[in-house]
This record gives C-alpha cells, sequence and structure tokens, in this order.
C-alpha cells in the first residue's frame, strides 16, 4: 500500500468484509514517519558545540540524508547555517517527524503542538523523566496523554535516538553512523549504544537499524520487531533489554520474528534479588533470570551472555541458515587450536563430527602420511592454500558433518591470504556452513578481510568460533519447535455429573465429588472460598484434592489431630502407611523431621506421631501444627522423583517448572521452566533438557518410566495453571514417576489472597 494512502485510512479506518480495523491499533501504524520520513524537524537545534541539539542536527545534515531537515529554534534566525523556525506552526510544511532535545519541562507542551499539528512521529532524546522521580514522572504522563490524544508514535523519552544507515538517516546524537547492513539493534541502554556502534564499526559489522528506545512512553520492543518483520533490510535482530513490559506482545511478535528471521538478545541484571520470599520449593527455584531464558526459549529468540557473543552470534545468523545438526568437523594447520575448538564443541554439547570411511580415504591420498587420521583433521603447518581446498573438499562432501571450521594460526611457511582466498571458494561451492578463525594479528588481517568479503563468518579464536556455531544450532531447534506438529496425546479429564450442584464448592468433598470440564471456574470459586477464609497456603489435602480435579493421580490423604486418631485412618488406609506433620507454617517437612515413612503397624503409628509432634515443638517451635496427615506408603518400582511446579512471575505471568524433585530438590537444581500452556512436544523437550533425562528414559538395567503418563501430567497441569489464575505458587514434590505411570505423594498451594477475591479475564496471567 502506497504511503499516501495508508496515512489516509489512519484518519479514517479501513472496512473490510463489513468490519472496521482501526490503523492506529496496529502495532507498526505511523513507524514509517520515524523511520522513513522525509521531513524532519530539530527541537532545541544548536550551534553550540557541546549541546545534543548541535549533535542531533549535525548528524542529520552530515551523512547524505535525502529529506528537509528544519531546526527549531526560536532565539535564532539559523543554526549551522541553515534557516531556523520559532515553532512547529512556522514550518513550511507539517514534519513526518520532530526530534525533541529541549530540557525535560518544556517537552509536554512541545508534544502537544506536535500533535496538533498533524505530525505523525516523535523522538524524545531529553531526559528528566521517569528515570529521575516522581517529578519527572509526572511528566512523562502529560507526554502520554497528548500522545494518546493525538495518535502520535514517540520513541524514548530519554533515548540516543534512531539510525536508519540504508536510508542515510541519523537522528541521535551518536558518534558515528554505522555501515548499512542486515542487523537491527533494539537498545534499552542508551549509553551501551555509543560503545556498540565503535566497538562494530571496528568489527566491519553493519546495521540496517539501530534504535535506542529509553523510558518507551510509546513505542515498545515489541512494536519495532514487529515493524523490522517487514523490513527487507534486517535479517535478524540484536536485543539489549533490562526488562520487558507488556510480555505477551512481546513473545507474539518476536514468535512471528523467529519464524524466519534470529532473534539474540542479551538480559542484563540477571542475578537480582526476588523481592517476594517463596513459600514453596517452585518459587525458590525457579529465579526471574531462569523465566526470562524460558521465555526467549519459546519464543525462539536465541540468548548470549557477553556482548561480543552478541554480535558474533547476530552476524553469523544473519548470513547463513541453521545447519541440519550439531556434527562439527575441524580443520587446522595446528594441533593445539584443534584440541581447544573441541573442548569448546564439547562444552557446548555440540558433537565432533565422524568422518565417515570414504571421507577418510580421500583425505589419505591428498594430505602428507602424518595427518591426525580424523576430526579435528590436522592439516600440519606448513599446509599450502591448495592443502586447504584439497582437505576441506572430502570434509564438506561428508554426509556425517553439518558445517567446518577452519582455523589458521600464523607460521612461517603459511601465507594467511592465499588461503582464506581457497576457504572463501570452498565455501560459497558448499551449500554447508564454513567458519573460520584465523588466530593473531596484523599477519592475518588481510585474510579476515577477504573471508568477510566472500561472506564467512570470521573469528578470532576458536571458542568464539564454536560458541557462535552452537548459538546458530539452538535457533535451528528453537525454531522447528515454532513449526513442529506435536504428536496427539489422549488427555482424558473428569467430567461432572449430571445431576451434580456446581454453586457447593465450599467444603473439599465438594471439590472432589462435583465432576466437570476444566475452565467452568469451579477450581477458581474453591480457592475465592478459601481465601475468603483467610487461608493463604492450602493444605496438601486441599491441593491434592484439585490434582485429582485434572486427573492428575494422588495418594489419598486423611488428617489425624491426634495418635488413636492417626490408628484409626491407617487402619482404614491399610498398612504401610506414612504420616506426614500438618502445618500451614512448615514448607520443607523433612528439615523439622516431619515425615516418618513405611510405619507397619498401630504402635509404629503411634510412635511415628508423637515423634513428629516432638520434633516441630524443637525444631519450629513457632509454628502451628494442627496434627498429621495419613497416606497409604507408595511402593516406588524403581520410581524417579520429580518435582512440578508452578509460580507467578512478575512479568510472564504464570511459569511451569519439573526438575529432579525430593529432598534435595534444590540441592541439585536440576530444572527446566516452560510457559504454559503446554502441548506434548514442549512438555516433551522440557524433560529431555533434564540432567535426568537419563533416568527418566532407563538406566543401567532400571526401566524407564512410563513417558506417555508423565507428559500427559504436565499437559493437565499447564491447564490448571492456565485455569486457575489465583495460584501464586504450587508444589507437586514428590511427583513419583514410574514404568507403571506417575503419583503425586505430596503437594502445596499458595494463593494470591488478592489475586482471589478479584474478577480476571480469562487467562490474563498468561503471556502465551
Amino acid at each position: 500500500m502506497a504511503r499516501d494512502s495508508q496515512s489516509e485510512l489512519t484518519h479514517r479506518g479501513t472496512r473490510t468484509n463489513s468490519l472496521t480495523i482501526d490503523p492506529s491499533l496496529m502495532p507498526t501504524h505511523n513507524l514509517d514517519k520515524i523511520f522513513a520520513p522525509h521531513r524532519i524537524a530539530v527541537f532545541g537545534a544548536s550551534d553550540k558545540r557541546s549541546s545534543v541539539g548541535y549533535s542531533v542536527l549535525r548528524n542529520l545534515i552530515g551523512t547524505e540524508f535525502d529529506g528537509v531537515v528544519c531546526p527549531v529554534n526560536n532565539k535564532r534566525e539559523a543554526v549551522q547555517g541553515i534557516q531556523a523556525y520559532p515553532n512547529v506552526d512556522a514550518l513550511p510544511h507539517v514534519p513526518d517527524l520532530v526530534i525533541v532535545c529541549t530540557p525535560a519541562a518544556s517537552v509536554p507542551y512541545l508534544v502537544h503542538e506536535c500533535g496538533r499539528a498533524g505530525v505523525g512521529g516523535v523522538i524524545i532524546l531529553s531526559a528528566g523523566f521517569k528515570e529521575t522521580g516522581n517529578d519527572g514522572a509526572v511528566l512523562e504522563e502529560e507526554i502520554r496523554v497528548a500522545q494518546k490524544d493525538y495518535d502520535l508514535r514517540i520513541i524514548g523519552p530519554n533515548c540516543l535516538g534512531v539510525l536508519a544507515p540504508h536510508r542515510k538517516l541519523n537522528a541521535s546524537f551518536a558518534a558515528s553512523m554505522p555501515d548499512a547492513g542486515s542487523v537491527a539493534l533494539i537498545s534499552q541502554s542508551g549509553a551501551l549504544c555509543d560503545s556498540i556502534l565503535d566497538w562494530a564499526q571496528k568489527e566491519g559489522i553493519g546495521f540496517s537499524h539501530f534504535v535506542s528506545v529509553g523510558n518507551m512512553l510509546d513505542v515498545s520492543v515489541a512494536d519495532l520487531i514487529d515493524y523490522f518483520n517487514d523490513d527487507p533490510h534486517t535479517k535478524s535482530i540484536v536485543l539489549y533489554v533490562e526488562s520487558i513490559t507488556n510480555a505477551r506482545q512481546f513473545l507474539s511478535a518476536a514468535r512471528a520474528f523467529t519464524r524466519t528471521k534470529p532473534i539474540v538478545a542479551y538480559k542484563s541484571g540477571r542475578f537480582a534479588e526476588s523481592a517476594k520470599a517463596a513459600a514453596s520449593h517452585t518459587g525458590a527455584m525457579a529465579g526471574a533470570d531462569d523465566v526470562y531464558d524460558a521465555a526467549f526459549q519459546r519464543a525462539g529468540i536465541e540468548r548470549t551472555f557477553e556482548i561480543d557473543e552478541l554480535f558474533d552470534t547476530a552476524e553469523l545468523l544473519a548470513r547463513h541458515d541453521p545447519p541440519r545438526g550439531p556434527r562439527l568437523a575441524i580443520g587446522t594447520n595446528a594441533g593445539g587450536p584443534g584440541v581447544i575448538a573441541t573442548d569448546a564443541l564439547i562444552t557446548r554439547h555440540g558433537v565432533l563430527a565422524e568422518l565417515s570411511g570414504s571421507a577418510i580415504q580421500q583425505l589419505n591420498s591428498c594430505l602428507p602420511a602424518y595427518w591426525s587420521h580424523g576430526n579435528p583433521v590436522d592439516i600440519l603447518g606448513d599446509a599450502t592454500a591448495e592443502r586447504f581446498t584439497d582437505a576441506l573438499d572430502p570434509v564438506l562432501n561428508d554426509e556425517q558433518t553439518d558445517a567446518v571450521l577452519v582455523i589458521l594460526t600464523p607460521q612461517a611457511m603459511t601465507d594467511p591470504s592465499a588461503i582464506a582466498r581457497a576457504v572463501g571458494d570452498a565455501a560459497k561451492q558448499s551449500s554447508k556452513l564454513v567458519l573460520a578463525a584465523w588466530m593473531g594479528g596484523p599477519s592475518v588481517e588481510s585474510g579476515i578481510e577477504i573471508l568477510q568479503a566472500a561472506g564467512v563468518a570470521t573469528y578470532s579464536s576458536p571458542e568464539h568460533a564454536v560458541r557462535a556455531f552452537m548459538h546458530l544450532v539452538a535457533y535451528g531447534r528453537n525454531r522447528e519447535l515454532l513449526y513442529e506438529t506435536p504428536r496427539e496425546v489422549p488427555i482424558s479429564l473428569p467430567f461432572r455429573s449430571a445431576n451434580s450442584d456446581e454453586s457447593k464448592v465450599s467444603s473439599i468433598d465438594d471439590l472432589t465429588h462435583v465432576w466437570q470440564p476444566p475452565r467452568t471456574g469451579l477450581i477458581s470459586r474453591f480457592l475465592r472460598h478459601r481465601s475468603v477464609q483467610g487461608q493463604k497456603l492450602l493444605s496438601e489435602q486441599d491441593s491434592k484434592a484439585i490434582l485429582t480435579r485434572y486427573g492428575i493421580p494422588t495418594t489419598r490423604t486423611l488428617i489425624a489431630t491426634s495418635a488413636r486418631k492417626a490408628v484409626h485412618q491407617a487402619n482404614e488406609l491399610g498398612y504401610p502407611v506414612v504420616l506426614k506433620i500438618l502445618s500451614p507454617d512448615i514448607t520443607h517437612k523433612t528439615d523439622v523431621g516431619g515425615v516418618v515413612l513405611n510405619l507397619r503397624n498401630d504402635d509404629d503409628v503411634k510412635r511415628g506421631y508423637n515423634e513428629i509432634i516432638e520434633n516441630a515443638k524443637r525444631l519450629a517451635p513457632d509454628a502451628r501444627v494442627t496434627g498429621v496427615t495419613v497416606q497409604p506408603m507408595f511402593e516406588r518400582d524403581h520410581g524417579v522423583e520429580l518435582i512440578l511446579g508452578a509460580k507467578q512471575d512478575a512479568t510472564f505471568g504464570s511459569v511451569i517448572m519439573v526438575g529432579t524433585g525430593g529432598t534435595a530438590a534444590e540441592c541439585f537444581g536440576d530444572r527446566t521452566l516452560g510457559l504454559p500452556p503446554l502441548n506434548e512436544r514442549l512438555a516433551r523437550r522440557m524433560l529431555e533438557s533434564l540432567k535426568s533425562w537419563p533416568l527418566l528414559q532407563g538406566y543401567r538395567g532400571r526401566p524407564g518410566v512410563n513417558m506417555d503418563e508423565l507428559i500427559q501430567t504436565l499437559i493437565k497441569f499447564s491447564y490448571f495453571v492456565a485455569d486457575a489464575q489465583e495460584i501464586q505458587e504450587f508444589d507437586i514434590n514428590p511427583l513419583v514417576a514410574t514404568q507403571n505411570g506417575v503419583m503425586a505423594l505430596d503437594a502445596r498451594a499458595v494463593v494470591d489472597n488478592e489475586a482471589a477475591t478479584k474478577w480476571h479475564r480469562p487467562f490474563e496471567h498468561l503471556s502465551i
């Protein structure tokens, strides 16, 4: 659609099939006014070299921008030799874009004037808003009102600005203009941007766009991802984030982008402590940074942990499609770097390709007799460009390799430039990924330039090359997950009886016996009733009853408030039994001697009851103890203890955790997180990522668990989490998985009392 037509539709809406669509509600609405403007006005343009207004105007007129630039300054007739105007109304034409460099106090009025004049986009570089405290937040809110009133698109405030090298647009106070390239950078840190620009220029990395988002009063990271998804120049996005605001919008935009193009993210603030004390294993184990990991993976975003790694990976992702798999062949003229590359590959769970017999035979015929005869392929220090070519050909054609890393060290007989040309030619003739690590200083610089010109991603060390390669492999796996159709898994859930009364949900019996499908509000009403009673922590019995509603097997749980009652309950259940302390104040029962196993007669139960009560008085004197729970002893049959839990994250809402369970759950830290709802493929991927995955499959003569039942349990649990937004934390620990099925032996739920007493839109606690 032509820009003029699109602009016209902005004001009158579009009617399609009798449905009126307001373009102003679209995330990319009017962003062309910012990234592809024809007329730009600079408010606060200045002749003072130390000012932001000077740098911005100088950048605009010094980069061959093909458009009109007008300084706005009510105290000067001209700025930097260009006619100035006192205000927006005095401009000869309404600008597409206004860049504001004036003090914070003046900005709300100027934005209002821009909106009244019909300006489409505004970049506010000025600082002094919510980042400075309450007074600044008030100013920012005034700008927000004007933005909504006039349908403006605003980047900032408190940002570096915007650069679009393909359009020769430098709407910022950055010190330099980057080369045109295929990487779009979105950064929440303006201070970091100048350093990144300087580093990227040194490394020869070009950008399609470079955006400092500042306080994100209007245009968000998600809006920009959506916009760059349709940009022909953008092949990948580099993202520097400190926090995500609208998680659902962000994940939706990212998932759409990563289906065809990669996003590489660096998330700072990884080790911030939670503001709340957790009341469950899941709450303690699922930290905020772990949730970001899970969200990024679900969105297909590849995460890095160092700035140079960020760009190494982005460059590779922009140049190449993901390889078929993780099998890497290594060719080198020095044995040591080959070993270094192998160590880096195995550390990152890559696979050292095992060369086929035919490849080995061909290498034997073209290499000296004392070559390494395996992978890494050491072609020796006197290797010429011709020998590199001869060695690369059989390795690249081997069906057992997915990619090749070529390592060069400058030795007395080495010609780095000639070898670089040979490697570049080989890479152009092969569909497989070729990476290079040219190790050294000035002697290899010309070779690096040749490789980069040939489109070969080149690194200064084998470790950096392997690191980027494994990110490419991981991105490929995540992208497959976005497209993959999960296997059908039959999920059976209890249904209500025809004569049940859904209104009676105040007792545990009501919850257990009123059968109905999920998502009709029964669980929520039950939780609200418990909240009104002041219960923040649900009992094990109530928690298990909820799981039963979702078809998750649990051990029957009875409550005893005396030793005599415990004996009676044990006889009802049948021996052997287990006793567990019943207290709303004790999270970890074994820490206070609150669990006694395998009790086989009445005397054992009496002793066990008294032992638990005495231990609690001694080790947790302030805890409220109401008795014990009595449960049948579960025969584990070589079962694997897992923990399955959920928690509410401040950014991404409900998250699910599964990991190694039992008393050592927090000790081993073997866990993975996912965002509900889950399907078969997502649930399986979570389990596959655990260190205990080999135990689940069967290990050293021990049978594997019933994987279908375990996957079904994860899916059912995700249904529950999706239904019950009142749940703050939930633990099933342990969830025992055996070859015959699964069983929840203990459960604990923490209710958000405030959420439980309010009405919510369905699923608003889910970011997917």
